[in-house]
């Protein structure tokens, strides 16, 4: 939600502050550092987009059943192999769970990974959003996610739209909807976070959102505003940060994208909405509509956009869990990926979807399946890779990669090489002075690239 102007706060230095405005994960404070005619320019320049590269990053929190999506275990003992049957995709030779019949008529155009490792084993998608364990360099502050590290290494396609953007509810295993932390770079590069209603009651002093547009009525709303910023004396500047969320403001772009009405029914009936949201508990809905809306956050010239779909924590019912996931999974991810294609945008849009281990072999007395960071998986499309592959094997019972072992880490330098971002060379100075390198594997994978 966005309001602008509330109840005086008191912060813990004795000042009484108004927070005059809100945005999603944005505060600003004061507008002393920018003036109304940057502000306006910016407004002036939206909608001149040049083709950019960006990512959509879908996480599967808790962990998706590597053996039950991307390599049914036909050999397996029936302890181990669970439900369901391989069926055939549009790549002669490769095969994949039942659950994705959609995926598998699209798999040219999408590369598998039935062998990913270096988990951590941790319940949250920090390694799936960074490359990295939560732990790596906590005491500097950690390290920066993909979306963090684009804001800072290629900043905003447009002042007015945010590089970065988080779609994920929060949940209630808080881990499983953090959007990508910003490590040592600082909070001037984390993600943006709109709320849940697409920012319908947006309002600017009295004017609504319908009425941004209107130049006359923006001008007199942005003027009250700076007038209220001048009068608060101990407000003085803007970081990054607050500017962005400034440049936010002056702009319907972003609401727009955020605003589904405004789409064809017939393509939102494609990508579906995922109700009823089943097996959710502490975990995500398995909401589609956030991945239209990710789509059209990108056209709108957002770099990064990351969304939490579905609770895949099987340690009961797995295969009715993923029965129910992976069907609307399979609807959303190839809608997304046609859709893409259809904009002519799915070279230089980078799709990848994936969780933070994978789950045991051996199937529980409650026909689930547990923890197993010895091996996962990922499904990735787009970013002009090399698709229509399946890369790496596990074992017969599906314990640890048999060939082909792809670190996590070499999946996040394949996504910063197709953003046109060399892993091998690019480094970020941390706060003692040291350039630090994105990922720590450099090389992408070079069966995609």
């Amino acid at each position: 939600m966005l309001t602008i102007y509330g109840k005086p706060q008191r912060y813990c230095d004795g000042v009484s502050r108004r927070s005059f405005l809100k945005i999603g994960g944005f505060a600003l404070g004061a507008v002393g550092g920018i003036s109304l005619a940057d502000v306006l320019r910016a407004e002036e320049a939206r909608g001149t987009h040049s083709p950019h590269k960006a990512v959509i990053n879908i996480f599967l929190g808790g962990g998706p059943p590597h053996q039950d999506m991307w390599e049914i275990k036909t050999e397996a003992p029936a302890e181990i192999r669970g439900e369901f049957q391989p069926i055939t995709t549009s790549v002669p030779g490769i095969q994949i769970g039942e659950c994705f019949p959609k995926i598998a008529a699209m798999m040219d155009k999408m590369a598998v990974i039935r062998s990913v490792v270096g988990c951590s084993g941790a319940h949250d998608g920090y390694q799936c959003l960074s490359g990295w364990p939560r732990n790596s360099l906590d005491s500097l502050g950690g390290r920066p996610s993909i979306g963090a590290s684009l804001s800072k290494l290629a900043g905003p396609v447009d002042p007015a739209v945010p590089p970065f953007v988080a779609l994920a509810e929060r949940t209630q295993h808080v881990p499983w909807s953090e959007p990508g932390g910003t490590g040592f770079l600082g909070s001037a590069y984390q993600a943006f976070k709109p709320d849940g209603e697409g920012m319908s009651d947006l309002k600017l002093n009295g004017v609504t959102l319908e009425r941004l547009d209107d130049r006359k009525a923006l001008l007199s709303g942005l003027d009250n505003l700076k007038r209220k910023a001048d009068a608060a004396r101990d407000f003085r500047g803007l970081d990054a940060f607050n500017q962005a969320a400034f440049g936010v403001l002056t702009s319907s772009r972003l609401a727009e994208a955020l605003d589904l009405s405004k789409e064809d029914p017939k393509l939102r009936e494609r990508y579906g909405d995922g109700k009823p949201y089943q097996y959710q508990y502490d975990g995500a809905p398995t909401c589609n509509e956030h991945v239209l809306i990710a789509r059209r956050l990108v056209e709108a010239g957002v770099r990064c956009v990351t969304l939490s779909y579905g609770r895949w924590d099987s340690h009961g019912q797995n295969f009715a869990l993923v029965r129910d996931h992976g069907a609307k999974l399979d609807q959303a991810v190839t809608a997304l990926v046609e859709d893409l294609e259809v904009r002519g945008m799915l070279d230089d849009v980078t799709v990848v979807v994936w969780g933070e281990f994978g789950r045991t072999p051996r199937i529980n007395n409650n026909a689930g399946r547990d923890h197993w960071p010895q091996v996962s998986c990922a499904l990735l499309a787009g970013g002009g890779m090399q698709t229509g592959q399946a890369i790496g094997e596990t074992n017969r019972l599906g314990e640890y990669a048999l060939k082909r072992p792809v670190d996590m880490q070499e999946v996040v330098a394949t996504i910063y090489h197709n953003l046109g971002i060399d892993p091998m060379a690019t480094t970020l100075v941390d706060p003692t002075g040291r350039p630090q390198y994105l990922v720590d594997h450099r090389e992408p994978i070079r069966e995609l690239v």
